[in-house]
């Protein structure tokens, strides 16, 4: 049975893809910039103009516009100028695919059909992502448990030690970020701008779901039609 095949924009070292793939997909990432720890099928590419000329060829499309500008970072570090990139791809989407997922944080001015957390996966980070998700018209969610550990933004290595979650943003390293994210191939950089993959293969499952079933429904009125 064929796999559905999905595209990742703004594909950064993969923490979303990774996550479809183990839902069952199989993935083609895109970025502007090289990913060399990306863990499947690459391409560089402005993602928008890949999009345009290609999504046509899956059956999904997730994206996660830069988020930089949309965070509380930006109040700090500055405006890098791709905030733009979020209205420019939730435009472009509707018009060349019917299921696709749009990620980006909680500052960001889009829908959120759903909030996911790490805490909703027994991870020891929150990082709380908004999606806004078009195809199927509900998809389950889990349950949100209260945040009853403190999360550490300094003495991370020490306050991991002690149980604490961790703010995976900034230096972080790779020996506290990616066990707290569930990911084992990034750097610390790459890190700070993934979201972990429990949340797409939660995403992933039901999507692959939705289009089994939407398949199968075009198959059985085909051979109705066929009949009559």
């Amino acid at each position: 049975m064929r796999r559905p095949r999905l595209l990742d924009l703004y594909c950064c070292q993969g923490g979303a893809a990774m996550g479809y793939h183990r839902a069952g997909f199989d993935v083609v990432g895109i970025d502007s910039e090289p990913q060399p720890r990306y863990p499947f099928e690459f391409v560089q590419a402005d993602a928008l103009d890949y999009a345009s000329r290609y999504a046509h060829r899956f059956d999904v499309v997730h994206a996660s516009p830069p988020c930089h500008d949309h965070s509380s970072l930006r109040s700090r570090a500055g405006m890098q100028g791709t905030g733009w990139l979020l209205d420019a791809t939730l435009d472009l989407l509707p018009t060349l695919v019917d299921t696709y997922v749009v990620e980006n944080v909680m500052g960001a001015p889009m829908r959120a059909d759903m909030v996911l957390c790490g805490g909703m996966f027994g991870l020891r980070v929150y990082r709380h992502r908004k999606f806004l998700i078009a195809g199927p018209t509900l998809l389950a969610l889990p349950s949100h448990p209260s945040h009853r550990v403190r999360t550490s933004t300094k003495k991370r290595r020490t306050d991991w030690d002690a149980g604490l979650n961790i703010s995976v943003t900034g230096d972080i390293g790779t020996s506290i970020g990616g066990p707290a994210m569930g990911i084992d191939w990034m750097t610390g950089p790459g890190l700070s701008q993934a979201i972990p993959p429990a949340y797409t293969q939660f995403i992933g499952t039901q999507l692959a779901e939705h289009l089994t079933a939407t398949t199968h429904a075009g198959t059985a009125a085909a051979s109705r039609g066929a009949a009559a």
